[in-house]
């Protein structure tokens, strides 16, 4: 068994950059003891002070897209860059087991092997939105650890994954040419609220296909309506086995941020999604406070078996326990 270390060892160790702190503060954070989550939140609130100055980048697509190996690229330009970047990489968790593969360090070798990348796979748990509940916790940790750039990789395009630009400043969507149907395989959702476009795997003879997705793209993009901001998605190509237009994009992202800066939006964008937060924590803790509750569980079975067997309409039992809840 590791010594617990206290809340001065943990915040001394993340401000100072000892990464071996930094994940297991992570792990402390993503933890269900309930003598865990005291002592995280506690950490969480020491280190805001030295959070909030890096880059906050989400990248999403379609499965196949290559994102792993396109955040490798990137990454390797960041560092070679001399930026610090950390990858929070969401593996999806199964719903029989709860376990990961956690395969991202595997796929990012390389970048994992660079003084100054630091790669964090974490399951979903059973979150939605493409992202782990502690993800925004895991976020501003390697924010105050001294990372400049914070990249978060989704599981993938899904329902809910839009959940994911909610705490991001950037929102990169990654799309594959020549895949068929390339503007209904998408949700429209996500394509609106996309900040840039990227046709991945422009290489290796698809340099035609991407060129073409690439102008479907762009028409599609102007029957969106502006989003207040001053800024205008565009839609690259890249290549993440060539690097071209891995530059390109970065140049993009930067520009996006000087311009938010600018005008306000970036400041105001930062303090909607603190909001954001709060509620999504109040939802989250409601829900385990119910179901964790003796009472509750206690009914819980019974109420179940009557639902399933059909002898009790779903919403009157929600009621039922519901009223065995606010009793309490």
């Amino acid at each position: 068994m590791k010594k617990r270390l206290s809340l001065s060892e943990y915040t001394d160790g993340i401000i100072s950059g000892n990464r071996m702190i930094l994940s297991r503060a992570i792990t402390l954070i993503e933890s269900n003891l309930p003598s865990d989550k005291k002592l995280a939140q506690e950490v969480i609130e020491a280190i805001l002070p030295y959070t909030g100055k890096s880059v906050r980048l989400g990248i999403t697509g379609v499965p196949g897209v290559g994102k792993s190996t396109f955040i490798e690229a990137l990454g390797k330009y960041l560092t070679n860059q001399q930026k610090k970047i950390a990858v929070l990489a969401i593996d999806p968790s199964s719903q029989l087991t709860k376990g990961s593969i956690l395969g991202d360090k595997t796929r990012m070798e390389e970048l994992s092997r660079e003084p100054l990348a630091y790669i964090r796979p974490s399951p979903t748990g059973n979150s939605l939105g493409g992202v782990s509940h502690k993800t925004r916790e895991t976020m501003l940790l390697c924010e105050a650890a001294g990372f400049e750039v914070i990249i978060i990789e989704t599981v993938g395009v899904g329902q809910s994954e839009t959940y994911v630009h909610g705490m991001v400043d950037f929102f990169l969507l990654l799309m594959l040419a020549g895949a068929g149907d390339e503007l209904q395989g998408i949700k429209k959702g996500i394509m609106e609220m996309a900040d840039l476009i990227a046709i991945t795997k422009a290489d290796s003879g698809n340099e035609n296909q991407a060129k073409l997705a690439k102008i479907e793209y762009q028409n599609a993009l102007h029957l969106f309506p502006p989003d207040g901001t001053g800024w205008f998605p565009e839609v690259v190509t890249c290549s993440a086995t060539n690097l071209n237009g891995i530059a390109e994009i970065w140049e993009l992202v930067e520009k996006h941020r000087d311009l938010l800066s600018k005008s306000g939006k970036f400041a105001e964008n930062r303090q909607n999604q603190n909001l954001d937060w709060m509620n999504d924590f109040i939802k989250q803790t409601l829900e385990e406070n119910f179901y964790s509750n003796k009472n509750v569980s206690l009914k819980t079975r019974d109420i179940q078996k009557a639902v399933s067997e059909g002898t009790k309409h779903p919403i009157h039992a929600a009621y039922e326990l519901l009223e065995v809840f606010y009793k309490q």
